[in-house]
Parts: structure tokens; sequence; C-alpha cells
């Protein structure tokens, strides 16, 4: 009974040896696959505005440029957060004033350019305030350009803000530039962003 025992332990051990020696030799492809199924990434209409939330100076100002050159929007929302100590002693600028520096120089319009009122500091305040912005400006459509691992939060706590007013919500990945979908699991803040966006889901989940 003994000897029974020990070979179905060790059967156990083998089979137990042998997943974790596949998870490490098609990490790759698996760790691929968990941020594609992660992401999300809509088909992007024509909408009545987009929304640069804070944060990614390098990349969500760029990319709300873009759309706007494309023509899927004609106003791009900025939010303001908190400003900070240098910001206050005006040292430096403030995010949303970067943002609206970076957009200017990519040639668009100061009229296009809207700072939503209010102070936010995440991304559940952002929806809010731009559902309060949004109630009296007729609008019907949004578009929330972010970064790839920050979408899936992004779209369900906007689409939950906005569907009240019959909004529709769109997101956009907007990649990095410090990682990717296919090695961000190689890269320390690729890795930090994903461990970090699991927790703020499964946070925004429960208290919102």
């Amino acid at each position: 009974m003994k000897i029974k025992y020990l070979k179905h332990l060790a059967l156990v051990g083998l089979v137990f040896c042998a997943l974790i020696l596949a998870a490490y030799v098609f990490r790759a492809p698996l760790l691929r696959g968990v941020a594609s199924v992660w992401v999300v990434n809509d088909s992007l209409t024509k909408a009545d505005a987009i929304v640069v939330l804070g944060g990614g100076m390098e990349t969500r100002p760029f990319e709300a440029a873009r759309l706007y050159h494309l023509g899927l929007v004609s106003r791009i929302l900025l939010t303001a957060p908190h400003s900070a100590p240098t910001e206050q002693l005006g040292v430096t600028p403030g995010e949303t004033e970067i943002a609206r520096r970076i957009l200017l120089k990519k040639d668009v319009p100061d009229s296009a350019i809207v700072v939503v009122p209010g102070i936010v500091n995440s991304t559940y305040e952002e929806a809010v305030a731009v559902r309060t912005w949004a109630r009296t400006n007729h609008i019907q459509r949004l578009i929330v350009a972010t970064d790839v691992f920050h979408t899936r939060r992004a779209r369900w706590v906007f689409r939950k803000e906005l569907k009240p007013l019959g909004i529709q919500v769109e997101v956009g990945a907007v990649p990095v530039r410090e990682y990717s979908l296919t090695n961000w699991w190689q890269i320390e803040s690729g890795v930090v962003a994903f461990q970090n966006e699991l927790l703020k889901y499964a946070y925004y989940r429960v208290k919102y």
C-alpha cells in the first residue's frame, strides 16, 4: 500500500514538473496570449470628442492629435489632475498644460482643446468629470485613448458612468514606448504595469 502511494506521489510530482517545464518553454506565447486577452482595442468610429487621460504624456496626446487629424474627432478633452509642488511654485508646467502644448505643436487648433472642469485624482474621477461636462454639451459618442494595459479598466468605468446619459464609449489602445504585448514580461515597467492594472481593475469592480 505504501509503495503504491509513493508511486502515485511520484507520478503527481512528474506531472507537476512537466507542467512547470511546459509553462517555461512556452511562456512567450502564453504571456502574449494573456496580454492580448486582457487588452481591449475597439474599432474606432467617428466621435464627438476624445478624452486624454492624465499621465502618458509621451503617447496619449500624440494619439489624440493623430485621431483629430484623421477626422475621427472634432474636440480633444483634457483632464486636470492635482497640481504638483513644482507646478504650484511655477517651476514646471502641469500635465494639462504639457498636453495642451503637445497638441498645439501637433497642429491641433486651440479652439478644439477643452479642459474638463474639476480636479481629478483617478480614472474614476476623470470619468465622473467627463460625465458632468458631457451632460451639457450634447455628446453622443466618446473615444478614450489610453495605455494598452489600462484599456480594460478605463473602458469599464467610462461606460458605467456614461451609460445613463446614453453616451457610447470606445477605447483605443495606445502603445507605450517601454514595452509591447510581445515582450512586456521581459521589461520591469511592463510587469509592474500589468500587475498594477490587474489589482486596480479588481478594486474598481468591487468599489464602483
